[in-house]
């Protein structure tokens, strides 16, 4: 059993773990608070505007536009979005689980990455995994001037011919406990065969303007959404498990605590019986 000292240590060490999480979480909730009031006013623009789009597609002679174009897949390109910091449960974890076994289909050597967050730029790094652009510490000044930048190098990688598909990794953010892992193909722009085409709708302005006007905004705002739900996502994740440190802290410190109490109890009964021992010494 240890001794008094080493338990006394031992539980003013978890305390003082278990104040930092809890500070953490009531951080992670405070920013979790503003993470989903931004991504729930931008997602029902962002639903419309995606169904304009597929709307519009099967009326579109895909040759109107580079972004449509439909090649055969020899090199894809992955936009996986993570965190810069951990302490957030599996959030960064299950989104580079993903991406590796989505590369693996295709072959290591058949795919470029764009990472958003330092945790996926340094796993992929450290692997040799081809990165083209990776974006870092910029999650707490978030605004859609990065989705604009970040949308612009993928775009820019597509159309230059570089990789024939563009796919994205991340979190959807479903509700405080619960973030899913999401696949999506941002590049080409597809549609559902469910949506049927009509034929003589008539377009103002004309069918090629609305189509080179709503496309490249179409796919900014779907980089913005992606880092709007991510980032909720990781405040939850992270609220939820520095929620589950301190109170298994708590747990710890209760078991430390009985730990104290029965090594104290020890301690005093010895004392007691070298006492009554060294008294009977005397009188014999």
């Amino acid at each position: 059993m240890a001794n008094l000292k080493d338990i006394r240590d031992r539980i003013k060490s978890v305390k003082a773990i278990q104040q930092v999480t809890s500070a953490m979480k009531m951080v992670a909730a405070a920013k979790l608070r503003r993470a989903q009031e931004r991504m729930e006013q931008a997602r029902p623009y962002s639903k419309r505007l995606q169904g304009v789009i597929e709307n519009l597609l099967p009326d579109v002679d895909r040759g109107m536009l580079d972004l449509l174009e439909m090649r055969e897949i020899k090199r894809v390109g992955y936009l996986v979005v993570t965190s810069d910091r951990g302490l957030a449960g599996s959030f960064n974890t299950s989104v580079i689980k993903k991406t590796e076994l989505e590369i693996a289909e295709i072959g290591k050597e058949n795919a470029d990455l764009f990472c958003i967050g330092k945790k996926g730029r340094d796993h992929f790094k450290k692997r040799n995994y081809t990165i083209i652009e990776d974006h870092v510490e910029f999650w707490n000044e978030l605004d859609f001037n990065h989705a604009v930048k970040f949308g612009n190098g993928i775009i820019s990688h597509f159309l230059t011919g570089k990789v024939d598909e563009i796919r994205v990794v991340y979190n959807w953010f479903k509700n405080v406990g619960v973030q899913e892992i999401s696949l999506e193909q941002l590049l080409p722009l597809s549609f559902s065969d469910e949506i049927k085409s009509y034929g003589n709708r008539i377009f103002e302005p004309s069918k090629k303007e609305i189509v080179q006007s709503l496309i490249p905004r179409h796919l900014n705002i779907q980089v913005w959404k992606y880092l709007l739900e991510s980032y909720a996502s990781e405040q939850a994740a992270r609220m939820v498990a520095m929620e589950n440190a301190t109170e298994n802290a708590g747990d710890m410190i209760k078991s430390l605590q009985l730990e104290f109490n029965k090594a104290r109890q020890s301690a005093i009964t010895t004392e007691m019986l070298e006492i009554v021992g060294g008294a009977e010494a005397l009188v014999t």
